[in-house]
Order: structure tokens, then sequence, then C-alpha cells
């Protein structure tokens, strides 16, 4: 599963946050959990395909958590969509859609599948497959809120090869009788118990998505034992009576329910708008868990990274130019683009015309462009490249992860054969070995 935060701030968008929106990617459909005013467009930003939305999951009726998804039905029917959508809401969710559809005049080519729960509720699976279940509990907000988990079911053992062999066991038929823990009978009247063969079974992965809501033990339990819980942090300690005058979590609560339930990973978001630095909600959050990221929106989250990374890319970078250092037309800076057009090489080589004094800077292997890639180290002092954070305050690469940043693949991932693909930047905050 990857976890793709699309919109992380509360009640009202700023220049570099969308409203609330998380998309959930999983074998190849996409299960998208509210839907705020640009939902869409942050998909396509996030590189997912809108046509492989299988659920829409929406907690609540206020609007930042809604006003998108006329919108993304009007597109869906636009691309001639033929695969029903489930539509998941509190009760009202139907009469909305439905009204919308009949003033705009549109006749949609695919079935809507609602989904409606009532106020009175406890707990209930809105969602049930062979693979998979999604469960809803009410929150603790100011209307009628939901929380959803989205839980993988377990997972069949793996099989025995070299035993099944031993059994003259070969047929696909038979291993998935096995799988599916029924014994097996060969055809000279052995019997073959599942457990000979096949392994424990596997846990499946998990989400949470918890978000309005007051710190309360339904929150908990949908985020027990996740890989993933992505839980909102709208407001920082001080305001904590502003939190609970509004519904709305501090990023204490946040840990504490994190903290409680046991989960994996925190991911905080739906922060308001007053916060320019969200490291400081980042801050109070991991003074109670650990670990704790910051939702980026449209940088994906993986459960499994040896085999997911690179399924899903970021197509644009979000940043806040207003946040950029100040710089003279003609200099080049750190962390900053020079001026004037390139030529005779494009991104990597050439010169920029209208610079009578350019001199290329070396790098150690005598490339003359001194270009070490936007995401590169340099060998010589390996302090990594400085970025322009959202809040405006700048950091350091982390060069302690696993990922490759050397010169071969920079020159395979950033050359002139290949269109740029900007990757968000990430921070110094973030412990990438673990998702």
């Amino acid at each position: 599963m990857i976890v793709v935060p699309l919109g992380t701030a509360s009640a009202t968008p700023t220049s570099i946050r969308h409203l609330p929106s998380v998309a959930l990617w999983r074998e190849g459909s996409v299960f998208l959990f509210d839907c705020g005013e640009n939902s869409q467009m942050c998909m396509l930003q996030a590189g997912l395909k809108r046509s492989k939305i299988d659920s829409i999951f929406i907690t609540h009726f206020d609007v930042d958590h809604y006003s998108g998804l006329m919108g993304l039905i009007s597109t869906l029917q636009l691309q001639r969509r033929e695969k029903e959508l489930n539509l998941i809401g509190p009760k009202g969710i139907k009469k909305f859609v439905e009204w919308n559809l009949g003033f705009s005049g549109i006749e949609i080519s695919f079935d809507l599948n609602f989904v409606e729960v009532n106020d009175d509720v406890e707990e209930i699976r809105v969602l049930n497959t062979d693979d998979y279940y999604v469960e809803a509990r009410p929150l603790k907000h100011k209307k009628f809120c939901l929380g959803y988990r989205f839980q993988e079911k377990d997972k069949p053992g793996k099989v025995d090869a070299a035993k099944a062999e031993q059994y003259g066991i070969t047929d696909d038929e038979q291993f998935k009788a096995l799988k599916a823990g029924n014994n097996l009978t060969l055809e000279d009247g052995t019997v073959i118990e599942s457990y000979e063969i096949v392994g424990h079974p596997r846990p499946g992965d998990s989400f949470a998505y918890v978000t309005d809501t007051e710190y309360c033990p339904n929150a908990v339990k949908l985020a027990m034992n996740t890989n993933i819980l992505y839980h909102e942090a709208t407001f920082g300690n001080q305001l904590a009576d502003k939190a609970k005058e509004t519904g709305h979590s501090t990023a204490a609560d946040a840990a504490r329910v994190a903290t409680e339930a046991q989960t994996k990973l925190l991911v905080i978001g739906h922060f308001s708008a007053r916060y320019t630095n969200l490291h400081l909600l980042l801050k109070e959050a991991r003074e109670g868990f650990y670990p704790t990221w910051l939702a980026h929106e449209l940088r994906p989250i993986f459960t499994d990274p040896s085999h997911e990374r690179g399924i899903i890319e970021p197509k644009v970078e979000l940043i806040d130019i207003t946040k950029k250092k100040p710089h003279s037309g003609g200099g080049n800076y750190r962390g900053g683009r020079p001026s004037g057009r390139r030529s005779g090489g494009g991104r990597h080589g050439g010169h920029r015309s209208g610079s009578k004094n350019f001199r290329p800077r070396k790098s150690q292997d005598g490339d003359p462009s001194g270009n070490m890639g936007r995401y590169g180290t340099s060998n010589q002092d390996n302090r990594g490249d400085r970025y322009r954070q959202s809040d405006g305050s700048s950091y350091r690469s982390n060069s302690r992860g696993n990922r490759d940043y050397n010169n071969s693949d920079r020159n395979s991932r950033y050359n002139d054969s290949k269109p740029n693909k900007s990757i968000t930047p990430r921070t110094g905050y973030d412990d990438f070995n673990r998702f």
C-alpha cells in the first residue's frame, strides 16, 4: 500500500496546501479519503490516475472535505468511465450527489454504489472484499464525523516448495487449495494437511484515516496496530482550548492516539492556515510519539519501500516562491536557479547566453559543467544540496538513507532525453529507512 497526501490544509487552502484529501494506492486501485476542492488536480500532480479510483470515503459534511466531489464525478463521466464507483459517507451523501447531478443535467454512464452510515452506529464495515475490508467508526466532532480503517486480510503463508515436491504436488489448483487452508488428498489416498506445506498466515497491511475529531476511544480503535496512521494535527499545544472548542486535535492528541494504538508510523496533517512553520507541530507530536512525519502533499509514503518505490512518482514540486532568498538577476545562489538562457547543452553542459564572464565550475570527475544533479552530493565535501522548505527555513538533504544518489543514477534520471520529474523536497526529520 502507498499513501499519498493530496491536501493537508484545514478549512481554508493556502498557496501550497490544498483542502483535505488522502489517496491510498493498492495493487493498481486508488481509494480516496475525503475529496476537498482541487483533489482531482492534485491526483494528476501526484502521478495517480483518476480512472483507477475504486472508492471514495467522505468523513463528514464540512464543505472543505467534500467540495471537490462533484467535479471529480463529472470528470469521470467525461472520461467515459464504465466501472462502478463506491461512494461511502454519512447519511445524506446520496441525496447530495443525486441532487447535484440532476441540477447540472449530468447523466453518468457508470453506476454509483452508495453506502450511507447512520449517526447511531458504533462500528460498521462499509466495504468488504475477499482481500480487504474498510471499517468506519464515529469520531468526536461538532457534527457527525466518521474515521476509517483500511485493513488487508491476512495473506496465506509461504509454500514449502521442497516439501511439496516430495509429495508430488505440482498442480496450481492443488497449491490454491492448500493456501486456502484445505487439506489435499493425493491419488494414492495420502492426505496432506495444509499446515504441512503452507506456513503461518501473514498479517495484511493497514491504514487509518482519522481527522476532524477530539481525542476519543474510537480513534484509538481505528488505529490499533496499523502500519500507517494519518491523524489530524490542526493546532499546537498553545491552542488546545481552540482545538476543544472547534472539535479538533492538537499534535499532542495525535501522538496520544498513536501511542495507545501502537501504530508503526504516525503522519500528521490537516494543518491550520495560521501555521507557516509546520515543524513546530512535528516537534510537539514527536515529544509524545516517534516515528512521526509531516504529511507533505504529493509525496508518497510506502509500507514496503523495497517493492513500491518508483510505482508512484510526483509530476510537480510544490514550492512557496515567496519564501525564496532574494538574489541578483545575474548571479547564481545556492538553492536557486541561475538566470539567463542556457544553450548548447540544455540541462547538463553548455553555458548561459548573455553572460560574458561566465566560467563553468569543474566537478571532481572533470565535467566542465560542474553539474552535480538536483539531489546529488559533491564528492569533495559531501554537504548535499540546500533546499527551500514550505515554511521558509532551509535544510540540507540527508545522505543517511538507502537511496542511491551517485552520478550514474543522476545522469540516467536527469538527462536531456528524459522529461524532468521534480520530486517534493524531503526533510531531515524523516526516517526514510522504515517507510
